[in-house]
């Protein structure tokens, strides 16, 4: 059984950081890519960040690049997220996300959702 538990959220105010984990079971962590995906209310899942297998390919989305930086350790079976310089408008219910590829897939490719870490953002 695949397990994705996300832990790390918390309240900040605007400029703060916050470091995001992501434990991962049930599957072998270190042969898929991972990301991570964000939701407000009445929104659209929005993507963040994604990396492969190894760690030594990422992407990220516009709006949080240069203050988020995602990694992995393959040998803890952890996905992170470092958060920095966070702004209200990153307020949102942080999911992890895994997929069946090694590689960085396509949209519709990815898999199984965690049940979310609140990150609130106060100014």
């Amino acid at each position: 059984q695949v397990q994705l538990v996300e832990s790390g959220g918390g309240l900040v105010q605007t400029g703060d950081s916050l470091l995001l984990s992501c434990r991962a079971s049930g599957f072998t962590f270190g042969s898929y890519a991972m990301a991570w995906f964000r939701r407000t209310p009445g929104k659209e899942r929005e993507f963040v960040a994604a990396i492969n297998w190894s760690g030594d390919e990422t992407l990220y989305a516009d709006s949080v690049k240069g203050r988020f930086t995602i990694s992995r350790d393959n040998a803890k079976n952890i996905m992170y997220l470092d958060m920095n310089s966070l702004e209200v408008d990153d307020t949102a219910l942080y999911y992890c996300v895994d997929t069946e590829r090694s590689f960085i897939p396509g949209p519709d490719e990815w898999r199984h959702w965690g049940q979310g870490t609140q990150v609130t953002v106060s100014s």
